[in-house]
This record gives structure tokens, sequence and C-alpha cells, in this order.
């Protein structure tokens, strides 16, 4: 996402010829959106992408556990202070 989010400044800098980019080639400009490819075809490849999801996924599964856990112990809770 970043490797976006600095190519499409890059591109709006070369494009309304602002700062050093306006002189700069548009191989140079248009290089963070070849390395945002890249990175999504590495992280695709090698499983990133799919084990940040597992990760995100089980982190809600355990709080909703620790939500229904206390939900349900709410008069124990209560009692044992």
């Amino acid at each position: 996402m970043y490797f976006l989010a600095l190519g499409l400044v890059l591109l709006v800098m070369k494009y309304a010829s602002l700062g050093p980019v306006a002189t700069w080639s548009w191989w140079w400009v248009l290089s963070p959106f070849v390395m945002a490819v890249l990175w999504w075809f590495w992280a695709d490849s090698f499983g990133y992408t799919r084990r940040k999801a597992m990760e995100l996924e089980n982190k809600r599964i355990k709080e909703r556990r620790k939500r229904t856990k206390s939900a349900l112990d709410a008069n124990y809770q209560q009692k044992k202070r």
C-alpha cells in the first residue's frame, strides 16, 4: 500500500511539474507501481497475505470468545469480588 501511495504522489508531482520530480525520468516515477506488483506477487506466493488474514481472524475469534465468556460469567465475576 505504501508503494501505491508513493507512486501516486510521484505521479501527481511529475504531472504537475512540482519540485525535483519534474526532471526525473518516467521510469523513476513509475517504479513504485512496479515495486507494488512485485510485493503482491511475493506476498501471495509465499503465503504472507494468507498468514496475516489468519492472524486477524484468530484475533477476532479470541476477542469474541473473551466477550462471550465475560458476559456469561458476569454474575460469577460480581460474586467473586
